[in-house]
């Protein structure tokens, strides 16, 4: 059954280069499972385990908050290059190493996002207690990152050569208001030769994203006059205003069919206990597997916040001392899109399940494949192995037992995705 499995992954994505002969693509006869160098390949993961863990637990040190990322793309370029590939920083600060397949006008990715949620000086230090390995980002993406750059490494010792060229991807901007800007500029610069995009975000097996969830960031932002907390106490304050606004949105109702959220994410404003503040801010994130629900939910937002501003104008004493302006601006908007069930890239993921004896539900979510997905472009986003949890908080942990099965299962799937050049598969 295996072998049966492994030959659907080498087939899930035939090659119709009109300038690669039938004969040089991939002989219908063998099976990937008696291929030495994918053998070899897959092998190299068990053996170097310990090292993968290292090279997560140092990227995971290099701090990489959102829009500053580049000293861990630094890093991220120099273990690429080593493993054979030809490697550029693009002009938005994506690692981008190539490794050509005999096919170079197709394309298929393996990308991990560089960044993470935490601000500028959060203490990133990798602490650890027997296996487990804890600090902020150690899993989301310090897994994703770690297992790009162990299967370039595994395909580079195994001397293994696509059909298909494959681009193996360090992005950046995925996370909060990066709105995912490092796979926007990928999508664009590669659409025309792009056949499938695998992400590598997280860890764990268990799952499959191949829904890409639609959601928005909106920031509110109320200015007043500002004054003294005594001597202009009766002046419209910009703060009251947005806790009126923000508590009548928390009381806004949402379907759980499509499932809709929202969340208020950060607030802030004001410069001191006894000064009335000239402006307040907030910031919100809205989801919804339906992009008229998602619609519904930002208009709501925009008339809650009005009436908050109003109802604080309402109550001031003297309103000819200044008034409340208030608005709401988009800092970032995910699409939605939704993978097809025949996919072929979805059916190589399957065919490594199958393989190594996995089982993995499908899911919607928001990642870097929401871009592809959007476009027409095949893309998933799975886990990259082992096991982790607490993302996106300060007890952020990963532990790394089965991580070699989330190493197998991408480089067999990216591998079915590219195919592998004959000359090589004998």
């Amino acid at each position: 059954m295996k072998h049966a499995a492994l030959c659907v992954i080498l087939f899930s994505m035939p090659v119709k280069s009109p300038g690669v002969p039938q004969a040089r693509r991939i002989a219908p006869t063998i099976q990937i499972a008696d291929n030495a160098e994918v053998r070899a390949a897959l092998s190299w993961f068990a053996r170097n385990l310990s090292w993968i863990n290292d090279q997560q637990a140092r990227l995971t040190e290099i701090p990489a908050p959102p829009f500053q990322e580049a000293q861990r793309a630094a890093a991220v370029k120099v273990l690429l290059s080593s493993s054979g590939l030809d490697v550029q920083v693009d002009s938005t600060g994506n690692v981008v190493g190539e490794l050509r397949g005999l096919n170079e006008k197709e394309i298929v990715v393996l990308a991990a996002h560089l960044d993470t949620v935490f601000p500028p000086g959060t203490d990133v230090k990798v602490r650890r207690d027997s296996s487990r390995m804890s600090a902020p980002g150690i899993s989301d993406n310090g897994t994703g990152l770690a297992a790009l750059v162990a299967i370039s490494r595994a395909i580079h010792e195994a001397g293994l050569r696509p059909q298909r060229t494959i681009l193996f991807v360090a992005d950046v901007g995925e996370e909060g208001e990066g709105n995912l800007r490092g796979m926007r500029a990928l999508v664009d610069a590669y659409r025309a030769r792009l056949k499938s995009i695998l992400v590598l975000d997280g860890s764990g097996t268990d799952h499959v994203t191949t829904k890409a969830l639609a959601s928005r960031r909106l920031e509110v932002l109320i200015t007043g006059p500002g004054g003294h907390s005594w001597s202009d106490f009766g002046l419209p304050n910009p703060i009251n205003a947005l806790i009126r606004g923000s508590v009548r949105f928390i009381n806004t109702k949402v379907p759980g069919n499509p499932r809709t959220t929202f969340n208020l994410g950060q607030i802030e404003g004001g410069t001191s206990v006894n000064s009335i503040p000239y402006q307040a801010k907030l910031k919100v994130d809205i989801r919804s597997e339906s992009e008229d629900e998602l619609s519904k939910l930002e208009s709501a937002l925009r008339e809650c916040i009005s009436a908050g501003v109003r109802d604080e104008m309402d109550s001031v004493r003297d309103r000819s001392k200044g008034k409340l302006e208030w608005k709401v601006e988009l800092l970032g908007s995910r699409p939605g899109g939704e993978l097809l069930a025949n996919s072929p890239l979805l059916a190589a993921l399957r065919a490594a399940d199958e393989y190594l004896g996995n089982q993995s539900r499908i899911e919607r979510s928001s990642t870097d494949a929401n871009i592809p997905l959007s476009n027409g472009i095949d893309a998933i986003s799975i886990g990259a192995g082992g096991s982790g949890g607490g993302a996106h908080s300060l007890q952020e942990w990963y532990e790394p037992a089965g991580r070699e099965m989330g190493l197998k299962r991408a480089l067999l799937t990216i591998l079915g995705a590219a195919g592998i050049a004959e000359e090589r598969a004998r």
